[in-house]
């Protein structure tokens, strides 16, 4: 077997980051060698071509389903395969959960070899379609071109798209009419946006000359509320041509709360400005999860999928036990949703974060709800938080909740020191949280429990809880 080859497998196992597993007869090995299959799921039978080969494993992806798998579906969405959105829409979501719960309990087991603990039962999303609260669209001068685009006769500009990322294409954007991932309405403000920059010839920014004017639009649309924000992303202000977009679209799309303009100045292609113009309402919006209601803005980090977030948080306080006597420690807190849902079980919780703007977020939130047993600290969580504990009583339970890189090894060199009874640790990435957790237990904690939550389907992400005891 070599680089190029096509070979005839049959895919037996699931891998995390959904790549099928099939094994090929190796006289060096008696389990024979291992193929990773991109595209492929256990049951298939499939003609792949090699585009990796190492002494131990090789990588192939599909050119031929030559035999499907039981759990095969016909995916809703036209772009799948495409889009780098919904990897997975064309799994059964039955299997779909299954799969993760099984690659949770082969990461925490086999790679980072933890063992002698509870794995409860994956929950899933009650909502499979339409369950994301935000979505980023990207601006181009390159239209991606779909292989039926490529065959046919192309009649719309090849240099103007507003829609979603390839992967591994930095450059180039699958221009999309229909995604079913957050609203039918997120569809319609879409297409108008697209509509009314093309009929005005206006430019799109450029990733190499830096030149041009439209880079994102971002729409943040709450679950429990009727509130909905968009947020145009360009490189500079033209008040003239805001203002024109707002009436017109607000017109289209009365249900639409918020307008604002972030200006990106720098080179970097990200969907945050230098500073933000409100063209239209207040400039944020409102959501809740349970009881308490929080404000957005348009750069506030919020959980992705609102009604499930309400149930991740429900499961870590289950798992935190909490009598109302304990200080709480929130690492990570961003805009303080864990601190002030988990304040009414504590007696104190202390919330810690790096960015400046999610402290000012989450102390507006302590004013909306009215809790007085939150503080916020701005802190460095990528060297040591101990020096802004001083004034502070030590943690009964520290709760956990990085960014998918997981937690500097000298956060988790604090979190050791102040040596709490107990740890509840969310995570977006059980790979480095298991990496982070077996730090923990080689110090002194036991894992007793983890629980998987499928907050986004049809994706590979999944989120775990686990909890550590002293």
């Amino acid at each position: 077997m070599k680089k190029g080859d096509l070979v005839e497998l049959r895919v037996e196992k699931y891998a995390f980051e959904g790549k099928g597993i099939a094994t090929v007869n190796n006289q060096d090995s008696a389990d024979g060698f291992v193929v990773f299959v991109k595209g492929a799921y256990p049951g298939d039978v499939v003609s792949a071509k090699i585009v990796k080969k190492k002494k131990s494993y090789a990588e192939a992806v599909v050119e031929e389903i030559l035999s499907s798998s039981y759990y095969r579906v016909q995916p809703r969405c036209i772009f799948f395969g495409t889009c780098g959105g919904c990897r997975q829409q064309d799994l059964i979501y039955k299997q779909q959960i299954n799969y993760k719960q099984q690659q949770v309990e082969e990461i925490f087991l086999h790679t980072a070899n933890l063992s002698g603990f509870e794995t409860e039962e994956i929950l899933p999303s009650s909502k499979t379609f339409f369950y994301r609260n935000k979505m980023e669209f990207s601006f181009s001068d390159k239209r991606w071109l779909t292989k039926d685009g490529l065959n046919k006769e192309i009649k719309e500009r090849k240099d103007f798209a507003l829609g979603l990322h390839v992967p591994k294409v930095y450059d180039k954007i699958l221009d999309i009419n229909e995604c079913f991932l957050q609203s039918e309405l997120s569809n319609g403000i879409i297409n108008f946006t697209r509509q009314f920059f093309k009929e005005r010839k206006i430019s799109i920014y450029s990733t190499k000359t830096h030149t041009g004017y439209l880079r994102n639009l971002v729409i943040r649309q709450a679950q429990n509320t009727d509130d909905l924000l968009v947020n145009l992303v360009t490189s500079e202000q033209n008040e003239s041509l805001m203002k024109e977009f707002t009436a017109n679209i607000i017109n289209q799309f009365p249900q639409i709360t918020s307008l604002v303009n972030n200006i990106n100045e720098k080179k970097a292609s990200v969907a945050v400005g230098d500073y933000e113009i409100v063209y239209y309402g207040s400039g944020f919006i409102y959501d809740k999860i349970g009881e308490y209601k929080f404000r957005i803005s348009a750069n506030s980090f919020f959980q992705t999928n609102t009604l499930q977030a309400e149930n991740l948080y429900r499961i870590a306080l289950e798992f935190a036990k909490l009598n109302g006597d304990e200080v709480v420690y929130d690492l990570y807190s961003g805009a303080g949703t864990i601190a002030i849902y988990f304040s009414e079980y504590a007696k104190e919780v202390y919330g810690f974060e790096s960015v400046e703007s999610s402290i000012f977020d989450a102390k507006e939130n302590l004013e909306i709800n009215n809790v007085k047993n939150v503080k916020f600290v701005q802190a460095d969580l990528y060297k040591s938080f101990l020096p802004v504990v001083l004034e502070i009583p030590k943690p009964d339970i520290i709760i956990l909740d990085p960014p998918r890189s997981g937690m500097h090894k000298n956060t988790v060199t604090d979190v050791l020191k102040l040596s709490p009874q107990k740890i509840v640790y969310v995570s977006c990435n059980p790979a480095t949280q298991a990496r982070d957790l077996k730090l923990m237990v080689d110090e002194g904690y036991k894992l007793i429990k983890i629980r998987p939550v499928d907050m986004f389907p049809h994706t590979y992400h999944i989120e775990n809880i686990g909890l550590l005891i002293r």
